[in-house]
């Protein structure tokens, strides 16, 4: 029903297409803070013209809250962008965007966040334990303090931007042009994937890295079929960089920040980064969440075709 319901909505194929478009000019007007913030410096004579393309020179150029900020707004244009024109293009309700349930189910989106806040911040004070050697202390209780401000307002725009569009707008863009479910999991989840190769990470740790952003694009979308919503999806993904940005940051990932720890171990794409996350730690969590929310049918759900409903039998998952 999550994809089928969008029967109800205008779901041509070209308002998607313009839907698109229109969310990255919302990412693009949110990005004129940076442009500015860049010209500004280059009036100064403080940049180096050459070197714009390199994100890690970018990084450099401000305070590292000034930066998260200049980061993050452009998810939230996009957010916003998008759920306008799925309010004015498509006709549809966040509701339904979001769930085939009569109402969004807030429930389920703080289990996943703190669920997974708590799990993910055990393991790396885990780690830090175990190798105290890896870690620096970076903790500055204004700066900290500011951040947290940043991170607790901005990070949810960034992660809801991120579902709303992958797990929902073009999961059930994709679902009702294909009439099928496997399809837009699988499109949903290389594209995902394929946006962050600009990221710093894999640079550092080549394209073998992708193999855990396609991984995790995979496990949220299969936990949006298998619930028939994005609640989990949009709970995980914001407590997973919330709580990443507020506890740990490194030299060479995307958001570098006046976090707790900085983790000083040279990194590399083995099993930390990649066994762990995508073949250990997230079929686990898919046992956990199917054995909470009691899921069933996981063959007709992931990979079943997507039927338009009879419209007398339009029904709201209680």
């Amino acid at each position: 029903m999550y994809i089928a319901q969008t029967f109800k909505n205008l779901h041509d194929w070209w308002r998607y297409v313009l839907g698109l478009i229109v969310a990255f000019i919302g990412v693009g007007v949110f990005s004129i803070p940076h442009f500015v913030g860049i010209f500004m410096k280059r009036m100064e004579g403080t940049v180096d013209l050459t070197r714009l393309d390199d994100v890690n020179y970018l990084m450099s150029l401000f305070d590292s809250n000034i930066n998260l900020v200049f980061v993050l707004l452009p998810f939230a244009g996009g957010l916003i962008f998008l759920l306008i024109i799925v309010k004015l293009l498509h006709k549809q309700s966040i509701r339904s965007l979001t769930t085939a349930r009569k109402k969004i189910d807030w429930k389920r989106i703080w289990f996943a966040f703190f669920f997974w806040g708590i799990v993910s911040s055990g393991m790396t004070l885990l780690d830090y334990f175990l190798s105290p050697e890896s870690y620096l202390d970076n903790f500055e209780l204004n700066r900290f303090l500011i951040l947290a401000v940043i991170a607790i307002i901005l990070i949810p725009f960034q992660t809801s931007f991120e579902e709303y569009l992958f797990r929902g707008y073009l999961m059930q863009g994709i679902g009702v042009v294909a009439k099928n479910k496997w399809v837009p999991l699988i499109i949903t989840s290389v594209i995902f994937g394929l946006l962050h190769i600009a990221n710093p990470e894999v640079d550092k740790l080549g394209y073998s890295i992708m193999v855990y952003y396609i991984g995790t694009g995979l496990f949220l979308g299969i936990i949006t079929l298998m619930d028939e919503g994005m609640e989990l999806a949009l709970g995980f993904h914001a407590a997973n960089n919330l709580f990443t940005a507020l506890l740990v940051t490194a030299n060479w990932t995307a958001l570098q920040t006046h976090s707790i720890f900085k983790d000083t171990a040279e990194p590399e794409a083995g099993f930390a980064n990649l066994i762990l996350p995508v073949f250990i730690i997230f079929p686990i969590l898919l046992f956990i969440f199917s054995r909470v929310y009691k899921w069933t049918n996981w063959k007709e759900k992931l990979t079943g075709k997507v039927v338009e409903p009879a419209k007398e039998n339009y029904k709201i998952i209680d």
